[in-house]
This record gives C-alpha cells, sequence and structure tokens, in this order.
C-alpha cells in the first residue's frame, strides 16, 4: 500500500508542477501577446479572445463533458491521470488570474518583438507539458477525444490531435492578426522540441554496434580501459556466410573518440554502427 502510494506521488508531484508551468505560460506570456494553443486549451484562448471567458472557466466546462464521455468509452483507470492534470491546469489557472488581476504578476507584453514572446512561450509550454507527458497526464481533453476516436474510427491519435489543432489555430483567424498566428507556430514548435527534449531525458549517449572477428579482445579492452559494460551476440553474415561477433556498447558523448580509437587498434576493418541514445539508465549513467 505504502510503496503504490509513494509510485502516486511520484507521479502527481511533477504533474502539479507542469501544469503550474504550463498555466504561466498561457497567462504570462500567450494571452497578453495574442499568440494561441493547440488542443482543448486552445479553443479555451479562443474564448478568451472572442468573448472576454477566464481560461480557467473555458477549461473546465470544455473538459467536464470530454471526461465523462472518456470515462464511459474507456474507463475510468485510462483518464485517470488526465482529470488529474485537467483539474491541477484549472486550479493554477484559476491562481495566476487572480494574480494578474490584483497587479502581484505583470504579464509580459511587448509590441515590437513578439518573436521574443514566442520563443519564451514555446520553451515554458513545452516544459509544462513534457513534465506533464513524462509522468503520465494531460492538460486537457483533446486526447481523450482521441483516444474516442482512434477507437471508433481506427485513425491514429496524431493524425486526429493534428487535425484539430489545425482547425483550432486556423480559426484563430477570425480573432487575431495573421502575424499573430504566424508566430504561434513558432511559438508551437518550440515546444515540441523542448517536450520531445524533456520526454527522451536530458541525458544523451552513444551505442555502438561493432561487427568484427575480433569480438573477445575488444570487449575486455573496453571493459579494461573504459570501464563500461559490454554484450556480445554471435552473428553471421548473409551474403557471405561468415561467422562474426557484434560487439555492443553505450558511451557518453566525450568517450566517443576513445572508443573508436580502442575498435581501431583491435580491427582497423571492423563495421561500426553509432546511433543516438536518449535517457540511459543504469550502472555507469544514472538512475530512475
Amino acid at each position: 500500500m505504502y510503496i503504490k502510494l509513494k509510485t502516486k506521488l511520484n507521479d502527481l508531484l511533477p504533474i502539479t508542477l507542469g501544469t503550474a508551468i504550463y498555466a504561466f505560460g498561457l497567462n504570462y506570456f500567450i494571452i497578453p501577446n495574442q499568440l494561441m494553443e493547440g488542443g482543448v486549451t486552445g479553443i479555451a484562448v479562443l474564448f478568451n479572445y472572442a468573448f472576454g471567458w477566464p481560461l480557467s472557466l473555458s477549461t473546465l466546462l470544455l473538459n467536464i463533458p470530454l471526461f465523462l464521455i472518456g470515462w464511459r468509452i474507456l474507463g475510468g483507470r485510462q483518464i485517470a491521470y488526465s482529470i488529474y492534470g485537467t483539474a491541477a491546469l484549472t486550479l493554477f489557472l484559476a491562481i495566476m488570474e487572480r494574480c494578474i488581476a490584483l497587479g502581484w504578476i505583470i504579464p509580459f507584453h511587448t509590441a515590437n518583438d513578439s518573436i521574443l514572446a514566442a520563443l519564451y512561450a514555446g520553451v515554458t509550454l513545452g516544459a509544462g507539458l513534457g513534465i506533464v507527458f513524462r509522468f503520465g497526464g494531460t492538460t486537457g481533453g483533446a486526447d481523450i477525444l482521441a483516444r474516442i476516436v482512434s477507437k471508433m474510427r481506427g485513425y491514429s491519435m496524431g493524425q486526429i490531435i493534428l487535425t484539430l489543432d489545425v482547425i483550432i489555430i486556423a480559426s484563430s483567424f477570425l480573432y487575431i492578426p495573421k502575424e499573430k498566428v504566424l508566430y504561434t507556430l513558432v511559438a508551437v514548435f518550440i515546444a515540441s522540441r523542448v517536450i520531445d527534449f524533456i520526454q527522451e531525458g536530458a541525458y544523451a549517449a552513444k551505442s555502438f554496434s561493432v561487427f568484427t572477428d575480433h569480438g573477445d579482445a575488444l570487449a575486455a579492452l573496453i571493459t579494461k580501459e573504459m570501464e563500461r559494460g559490454v554484450t556480445l551476440f554471435d552473428a553471421r553474415g548473409a551474403y557471405s556466410g561468415n561467422k562474426k561477433q557484434v560487439v555492443y556498447c553505450v558511451v557518453a558523448r566525450h568517450e566517443i573518440r576513445q572508443l573508436k580509437t580502442l575498435i581501431r587498434s583491435i580491427d582497423p576493418y571492423a563495421f561500426i554502427v553509432i546511433s543516438d541514445v536518449h535517457d540511459v539508465l543504469g550502472e555507469g549513467f544514472k538512475e530512475e
């Protein structure tokens, strides 16, 4: 019971932090500079521009029916974290709105340098969403709608969410200048890159797959000189039928040159495949 509770807290606390950052980005960068956002939150932003409705109220009202439908069709377990993320976002949006109304927070507004607002909006929203997504939550019902349509019609969730975002952002032409929509695309691109960065992990490494006739000697040398773990696979060339060994090893970026030198010292004719690796967990790198 204690372990389950601790596991849930380890997820819910980062989701809470992520929604707070996301709410800050919406009220501090997006709204004051008439930028846009995708998903259900983007519809709430549109309602704010068109009718002056606060984001917190619109977000709550738009998500309630989606969650009720999703609960019946998908089941409660699949959307539990989504409900929590949306509730936390609504709360932090309301807090931000109150702080701005009281003058405790002055939103960032610029009339001459919208690219700066778009860049910081992208970083802030991407950081918030990246943290939320990494721990299994969401900040709105767009993913619920996407899951329902995917289940009923067979379309991929990515296609559905992209279509929704295009429709929502295109609708913003009715309420904001077209150049603001173009700045929004910059913010969306930056946010997507930040989300990927957080999802994949800040730590990046390289994996080496070395096809060689001297696998045992190379593995021993890597273990001795670099103190890195090595895995050996038996392989056979499809064309020649010759048996080979594959030496697999993951190293930090600053160790790439050293490993290449060790490989060439053992087998100058080895075939080497180097790949990007993200979020490396385990001995010698980092623990979860």
